[in-house]
């Protein structure tokens, strides 16, 4: 008695999937029949509807996440790049500034020792007042590094600009003679009025020093060639990182919000690895997701991509879907007059449906790659000495299941439209 309540369920089970694998296997056949016979045009159109808003969505949001990855400060030709993660890295006042990593000037020396690393500095991001003889004190995000006399990009500057090396760290006890240099980028040099061989006093104003106000002089000012200094208008400049760490209060602890590692990726890699274990180790030409959570401006730019592109596509998929329904009603009434029930007739709609918005969400990531690389392009040859929208891998599950969603939203009115068909209805057609 028992064995034979067993044995129903799975005999039912098999009936159910055999039923659902030939609607899967009808919907597949039609759909394709339909994309490549009378019905083409309202399937690419609708596939066209979903592959633009998906592009639209990624390269929106591959420029927020280029924005939220760093700023101009942020833009220099490192292989690698060492980031704090939050919880295993030192901040000089908690719950104010930002983790920031410690030990940079001795862990950078380290890591200069490996064999194919080039060059190690850290970078330190700081906000100053800086005054000409003649003008208005002027607020310009500082950024401490340690040439080392090669032509490097570091904050879209070219820190060979500077006398090579850091003289003032001194084996950590920061009391080396100053270089007293900063290269300023155009925008910051306007702002100041100042060129060349200028005199500039950097007022404490934000800076934590005790000491009097310092005076640095103009070593160059970025003309905008070669990937310097434009920066789309910001007023930033590039100062010996070790005097940077002295005015700000960054000395005690040897703290700097990031570490940038040049030469052969993967002894560059090693040895960031090996140096911070714990930080995070980026590759260039990668791009941390993440970034877009902790940025505020990117994340809420982000969302509105989001709900405008679901909203526009399911829009579309919802309109030109329901329309093809209409049409296809001849269709349907077959399927009723030889068995299929309604809930099988519903899934052949619906399963179409998700099959246009997969398609098109394919195309989409195409033209979205293709979209990014086209704004980095003119961005390039017009304002910005880099990328300003990033792509990255996980924008290809991101688009699909964004293109799934919209279908799913979308579903409804079709599957209300052919809810109405009946065998009868179509006989009085």
């Amino acid at each position: 008695m028992s064995d034979e309540t067993d044995e129903l369920p799975e005999g039912v089970e098999t009936r159910r999937r055999t039923r659902w694998s030939g609607l899967v296997g009808l919907t597949l056949t039609r759909w394709r029949q339909r994309a490549t016979g009378t019905t083409a045009g309202r399937i690419a159109s609708t596939v066209g509807a979903v592959a633009l808003t998906i592009a639209f969505l990624l390269v929106v949001t591959g420029i927020a996440l280029a924005l939220a990855d760093g700023g101009a400060t942020s833009r220099d030709d490192a292989d690698v790049r060492i980031t704090p993660t939050e919880g295993s890295t030192l901040s000089s006042v908690d719950g104010v500034e930002g983790p920031r990593l410690g030990a940079t000037n001795e862990r950078a020396d380290t890591i200069r020792s490996h064999d194919g690393v080039e060059h190690a500095s850290p970078v330190l991001v700081e906000t100053a007042r800086l005054e000409s003889t003649d003008g208005d004190p002027r607020t310009v995000r500082l950024v401490g590094v340690v040439p080392d006399g090669e032509s490097r990009t570091v904050a879209g500057l070219l820190t060979d600009r500077l006398e090579s090396g850091d003289s003032h760290y001194a084996n950590g006890s920061y009391d080396g003679p100053r270089n007293g240099e900063i290269v300023l980028s155009r925008t910051a040099a306007d702002r100041l009025g100042a060129s060349d061989g200028d005199e500039l006093a950097v007022s404490r104003g934000p800076m934590r020093s005790n000491e009097t106000a310092v005076t640095v002089t103009v070593a160059a000012v970025g003309d905008g060639g070669g990937g310097e200094g434009g920066e789309g208008g910001a007023p930033v400049a590039l100062a010996h990182a070790s005097e940077l760490q002295s005015l700000s209060g960054a000395a005690d602890g040897q703290l700097a919000d990031r570490v940038l590692v040049w030469g052969e990726t993967d002894a560059a890699q090693s040895a960031a690895t090996g140096a911070y274990p714990d930080a995070s180790v980026e590759v260039a030409g990668t791009a941390d997701p993440t970034a877009l959570f902790e940025d505020g401006l990117a994340f809420a730019t982000s969302v509105i991509a989001l709900i405008v592109g679901v909203t526009i596509c399911a829009s579309f998929v919802a309109t030109t879907m329901g329309m093809t329904v209409d049409e296809d009603r001849r269709t349907l009434a077959v399927l009723e007059s030889i068995g299929v029930p309604t809930r099988g007739r519903l899934a052949v709609v619906a399963i179409s449906t998700g099959i246009t918005t997969f398609v098109g969400s394919l195309a989409g990531i195409a033209l979205g790659a293709g979209g990014i690389m086209g704004v980095n392009a003119i961005a390039s040859a017009t304002i910005a000495p880099g990328a300003v929208a990033q792509f990255h891998p996980l924008f290809v599950p991101y688009a699909i299941a964004v293109a799934l969603l919209s279908g799913l939203v979308a579903v409804p009115y079709p599957l209300a439209v052919a809810a109405r068909t009946s065998v009868l209805s179509e006989v009085g057609r």
